[in-house]
């Protein structure tokens, strides 16, 4: 996520096939277009009584061509909610703030920036002909009015063409169209696509190196200001309890599980925290606890792995998703995921199956550039929230991130695909053919700082997954771009962290200041992980 005024261009559009169907109503009197998310295919039942996701849009029409501008006007419930455009090749540089209405209170927040700098995949899947232009998306909460103006900044002398605003409402778990029983794409059933996940054909080199001057952390307050509830500062293996509204995954393990089961029975039960925590359980089963110390040995100053060949269009077979034991011996225990069906993930939304790459070679960390004044009950939500709006809104096929952390620590799978499988996501514009992406749930550029058991989970979960393919998460990766990034040229080689901000690769602001200052300690605790491989 970023910021605006950021330097890199984007791709421009084509057509693709969209398996969606849409029921449209305008508000009388408002100008208020309601799409109904409640597509028929990729979902395995519902509760008819449940409330699905909508995507409502209001445009934002006017005579000056350098601003525009949105009286206080009455909207259907929504709770996410950013601006886009036509244009998706059309990189707007400006300032675009938001207010809205607490449908609980009604009271009237004050005005919030939206940030800037979503950029279509370097594939098919960006030059589709409906990807949009648009900001992030920002959570606030159910709402039921809004006020909003945008003012073109910097070279730009007008706003956007088509400019609307898009507000989210994500439903709840139970809607129409939303898998259960693990049973949906996220757990990796489909086939892969037609299309290989190409783009970047040059081979990564990986050094053993540690991160040099990065190998030593930068202190950073543990918790932060703004959440509503004190996270727990246990590791991310030590689930809390989870409250009524969080969901819980089955006693009983799924056809699919998003990834593998650890090898042995955990000899004691995690500890409660000393109040209720509101983070979902994302497993039945307790992920064995990882040791404090090193789990394994320093890295050697000899290269680890060999260069990656091209992407395919094939996942891995040593590594099948939802196994309950692999067939590589060397593949480490997973840690606890939320898996997809678990936080209510709408698969009728999602039109084509996965791509996958060869091998992931880095894991970029991002951050959602959203309120982090939000309670852990509310993340599945606010990422139902943000699937809905990189399909409905920006264009794409899927949600971008191939994982999701919140404040307390927990870890919900993104793209779909399989957890456990080199999933090509649409997070770090240029890279995304070598990389997994995930993103903490917050804003960490603008005051918030990232609480200790959300660093562990990130740290945990990236040992995990580049162990998967034997790459050190305290090493170096040499990768070629494959698009202009306003860092990187096309075909200019990029020698990054092989855990790296969104920033290392993009010109952006994303994963925030307080964020990337953490990523030398995440390295490092990555690096001593019980996941590492």
């Amino acid at each position: 996520m970023s910021p605006r005024g950021i330097r890199a261009r984007r791709s421009k559009a084509s057509k693709r096939t969209i398996w969606l169907a849409a029921g449209v109503v305008v508000l009388a009197g408002t100008g208020v277009t309601t799409v109904s998310v409640t597509g028929g295919s990729g979902g395995s039942g519902g509760d008819d009584t449940s409330r699905p996701a909508q995507a409502h849009t209001l445009a934002l029409d006017g005579k000056d061509p350098k601003k525009r501008e949105l009286p206080r006007t009455d909207t259907q419930l929504f709770s996410l909610v950013g601006v886009s455009w036509e244009d998706s090749a059309d990189d707007f540089e400006g300032t675009a703030q938001i207010r809205t209405r607490s449908a609980e209170s009604g009271t009237w927040t004050d005005w919030r920036d939206l940030d800037f700098g979503i950029r279509a995949p370097e594939t098919e899947e960006g030059d589709a002909s409906r990807v949009r232009g648009a900001s992030e998306p920002l959570w606030a909460g159910p709402s039921d009015a809004v006020e909003a103006r945008v003012v073109a900044g910097g070279k730009e002398t007008a706003v956007p063409d088509a400019l609307r605003l898009d507000m989210i409402d994500p439903g709840d778990k139970g809607g129409k169209g939303q898998g259960k029983g693990g049973n949906g794409k996220g757990n990796g059933q489909d086939k892969p696509s037609a299309e290989p996940g190409t783009g970047e054909s040059a081979t990564a080199t990986v050094s053993a190196t540690p991160s040099g001057e990065d190998a030593e952390p930068t202190t950073v307050p543990e918790e932060s200001a703004e959440p509503t509830r004190e996270p727990t500062d246990a590791p991310a293996t030590e689930q809390p309890t989870p409250s009524e509204e969080a969901p819980v995954p089955s006693e009983e393990p799924t056809a699919e599980p998003s990834a593998p089961a650890p090898s042995e029975e955990p000899t004691t039960e995690p500890s409660s925290p000393s109040e209720e925590p509101t983070a979902p359980a994302p497993s039945a089963e307790p992920t064995q606890e990882p040791t404090e110390g090193p789990a394994t040995p320093a890295p050697s100053e000899e290269p680890t792995m060999d260069p990656t060949p091209a992407p395919t269009t094939e996942p891995t077979t040593e590594q099948p998703s939802g196994s309950t034991s692999s067939t590589s011996p060397a593949a480490p225990a997973a840690p606890a995921i939320v898996s997809r069906a678990d936080w209510g993930a709408d698969e009728s939304l999602v039109a084509d199956p996965p791509s996958y790459l060869d091998k992931v070679d880095a894991v970029f960390v991002h951050h959602t550039a959203g309120t982090n004044a939000y309670d852990c009950a509310d993340s599945p939500a606010i990422i139902r929230g943000i699937l809905t709006y990189h399909v409905e809104t920006n264009g794409w096929n899927d949600i971008g991130y191939n994982f999701f952390v919140d404040k307390c620590g927990t870890v919900f799978e993104g793209r779909a695909g399989g957890a456990d499988k080199p999933v090509r996501g649409a997070h770090t514009y240029g890279f995304n053919g070598y990389s997994a992406g995930v993103s903490l749930l917050g804003d960490y550029e603008n005051g918030g700082t990232p609480t200790a058991a959300a660093k562990r989970a990130i740290a945990d979960l990236s040992a995990w997954k580049l162990g998967l393919h034997d790459v050190d998460p305290e090493a170096k990766v040499t990768l070629t771009a494959a698009g202009d990034t306003g860092v990187y040229d096309t075909g200019e080689q990029a020698t990054l962290n092989t855990v790296s901000g969104h920033r290392d690769g993009y010109a952006t602001l994303c994963p925030g200041a307080a964020l990337y200052s953490a990523l030398p300690e995440i390295r490092r605790t990555a690096g001593e992980s019980a996941y590492a491989g």
